[in-house]
Parts: C-alpha cells; structure tokens; sequence
C-alpha cells in the first residue's frame, strides 16, 4: 500500500440523524437472511477446528489480508482467533506468522456471526479494525453499526474493539451499542510501532488519527 492516504471525506458532519431508528428498528426485528452455502462451508472449518481443539474464540471480522488475525493470535496464546472476510484476493496476500492458533475464513461475516451465535460459543474478544467507512450519510445501513446483522454481534457477546481512522464512524459505533444497552468508552490510539493492520500502518504513515470504541470488561461474556 502506498503511505499516503487521504482522510475520509464525507458529506455528513455529525451523528446520522436516523441512527437511532435504524438501530432500534434492526433491534427490533433481527435479520433473517438465509445463510449462503459457501458460507456454511467456511464455517464447517471452524467446527472441525473447535470439534478437535476446543478454546474460547476470538474474532477478527473483515480481516482483509489477516495481518491482523496473525498479531492476534500472539496476543491471546490461549484462544483460536478466527479472522473473516470475503475476499479471497485479501486472503491470498496472507503471510503466515508461525503461531498455530488462527484460522482464516473466506467468508460473510455476518453469517458467520450466526453461525457462531447458534453454537453458543464463547466469543471473549471481537475486533473490528477499520471497516469500510461508507462514508456518504446515505450509506448508513450499509456500516456495521446501521447494518440489520448489527444484533448478531451483540449476541456474541466479548468484548468489542472497532478501530477507524473517522471518528464520527467511532462516534455512531459507540452510539448504537449504548441504544442496545453496552456501555464503553470512545478515544484517540496512540501511534504504535508495530501496527495490527495494513491499513492502520497507511494511515499512521499519512498523520491521520486513528479512533477506537471499545466495550467495557464487563460484557466480555455473552448473556446466558
């Protein structure tokens, strides 16, 4: 990737005035949309994979090139971290790191996430580093906050970590896990000298901020 990046630029200056119809709307009525096949095949990998060796789960949804799920997996030695995204150009630039407890799916996130929500599985961390902006405000429902699979996540329960180099995206994040009950703090990420993702080491390169919302401790389990 090259080192300069531009800032996301955006025609909407504040909190979507709709976010909380939305969000209450998709709260309200969860998304029933059948799971595609070839996402039910990914997802048999993982079975396998928790079927042979079971531990707690730790996601890494829209992983891209999985860089992310790789440095993951160093940081939480005791789980299967499991990075997801649907593009197989993405997932072919992977450079594996030598740690033996990440697996990485070609898939939708979102049917994962209901897959997994259905198993019951332990999910003790979810990161959602730098997804797609989708920046124009009528893009709303097409972020992962304003998306009718956003109840999914939260029936994951873990503790949440979303990174983007827009506040504002931060911002409606940490909106619309308040208006499900979640509480969790919004801030500015230091520069790290190691960063988690291609693209935050873009935008580090470029002297853009980087936001986070992340999920207070004690929603780190999910609801029985």
């Amino acid at each position: 990737m090259q080192a300069n990046s531009r800032a996301v630029s955006s025609n909407q200056r504040f909190v979507h005035p709709k976010l909380s119809q939305v969000v209450r709307r998709h709260l309200q009525q969860p998304s029933r949309k059948p799971i595609a096949r070839h996402n039910r095949e990914a997802f048999a990998a993982l079975a396998q994979r928790m079927a042979d060796e079971p531990r707690p789960l730790v996601l890494d949804s829209f992983c891209g090139t999985g860089q992310s799920t790789a440095a993951l997996a160093g940081r939480h030695p005791g789980h299967l971290v499991v990075g997801i995204d649907k593009s197989a150009h993405r997932l072919q630039r992977h450079v594996g790191s030598g740690a033996g407890n990440y697996l990485l799916l070609r898939a939708e996130c979102e049917d994962i996430w209901q897959l997994v929500a259905a198993r019951r599985w332990i999910v003790d961390y979810h990161y959602i580093l730098y997804p797609n902006p989708w920046p124009k405000a009528a893009h709303l429902q097409r972020r992962v906050h304003g998306h009718a699979s956003f109840p999914l996540l939260l029936q994951l329960g873990g503790r949440i970590e979303l990174r983007s180099n827009w506040q504002l995206y931060a911002e409606e994040f940490g909106v619309a896990l308040s208006l499900a009950g979640r509480r969790g703090r919004i801030g500015r990420r230091p520069m790290e000298p190691t960063p988690l993702t291609l693209f935050e080491r873009k935008y580090q390169s470029s002297g853009q901020s980087l936001w986070y919302y992340e999920s207070d401790d004690e929603n780190a389990r999910p609801a029985p």
